[in-house]
């Protein structure tokens, strides 16, 4: 039996707002993800580097020091291809295209809810 085939997709999750973080914690471990928890855009990409397990990155835009479109960009020099969804509380007129040409897949605007997360979650990563 190959253990790793029964181990449960890995996603990080790049939040400085712990009350957000919880939040999208429980959505995605209520729906049998494990989480790792980067408080800022560094954070992220080491706990990328160190992590190559990660299947999808959570990536809220506003964080101190390196922020999301930052740690973005270094995330997809790491990996072209892992899914990174941006979260922004700032969806206003050409911030989804900033989010898009940093290197996200997609975007979701906060409040964040769990019908819409776990549906942009699955369009990237299908059945788990």
């Amino acid at each position: 039996m190959n253990s790793s085939e029964n181990v449960s997709p890995l996603i990080l999750i790049a939040e400085d707002d712990n009350i957000s973080f919880t939040f999208l914690k429980l959505v995605l471990t209520s729906h049998g993800y494990r989480v790792l928890h980067a408080e800022n855009g560094q954070d992220a990409v080491e706990l990328f580097k160190t992590n190559p397990d990660i299947a999808m990155v959570l990536m809220d835009v506003k964080m101190p020091g390196m922020n999301g479109l930052e740690a973005t960009r270094e995330i997809r020099k790491l990996s072209p291809t892992v899914p990174i969804i941006a979260q922004t509380a700032y969806a206003l007129a050409g911030d989804s295209e900033k989010t898009l040409e940093a290197g996200c897949n997609d975007y979701v605007s906060k409040p964040v809810t769990a019908d819409l997360l776990m549906k942009k979650i699955n369009q990237y990563m299908g059945d788990k």
